[in-house]
């Protein structure tokens, strides 16, 4: 398993992150997460579609409730050909009881808590405290990324504005 240190900070101090970095142009890894009802969610079962993959180190911390409240509104303009995902470590039951706290009903919160396979594959599982690495993908209809972003300070939000903009050209 790759190792890279010096791309992230937590408060300015660095951290380790497991699996190598995507870029567009990667066949996107598949996933099997489970949802806040304990059902498994793969890649696969949003064959088609463009997807926009918002990793986030826990739901409950203002940067990550921000983050994937914004995914919420903004992935419901674009209709059934986009579905969005956010992953996290946090439990299933945390990740219902946020998204039911917060009114969330267009992404699905995924937890990749029982072995964190999606933070090797994806290449944003923080090694030292075992939760994802902010980060953001789209895929399009054929699994291809064609945006990724990771975010260097744990505690930053991602570029929305250029994440949109790639979910746009890619949803058409």
């Amino acid at each position: 398993m790759i190792e890279r240190t010096g791309e992230l900070t937590f408060q300015k101090k660095p951290l380790t992150v497991m699996g190598a970095k995507l870029k567009p142009g990667h066949k996107a890894p598949g996933f099997s997460l489970l949802d806040t009802d304990l059902s498994v969610v793969t890649l696969e079962d949003s064959a088609g579609k463009t997807r926009l993959i918002s990793a986030v180190p826990s739901l409950d911390t203002p940067v990550c409730d921000t983050q994937a409240r914004r995914f919420n509104e903004e992935t419901a303009k674009f209709g059934d050909h986009v579905v969005g995902y956010v992953v996290s470590a946090d439990l299933p039951f945390a990740q219902k009881r946020w998204c039911g706290a917060a009114g969330i009903q267009r992404i699905r919160t995924l937890s990749d808590h029982r072995d964190m396979a999606f933070g090797d594959a994806y290449g944003v599982h923080i090694k030292e405290l075992r939760l994802e690495q902010r980060a953001v993908f789209v895929v399009d209809a054929q699994g291809i990324i064609q945006y990724a972003e990771y975010v260097p300070e744990l505690t930053d939000q991602p570029d929305y504005e250029a994440a949109l903009a790639a979910l746009r050209e890619v949803a058409g």
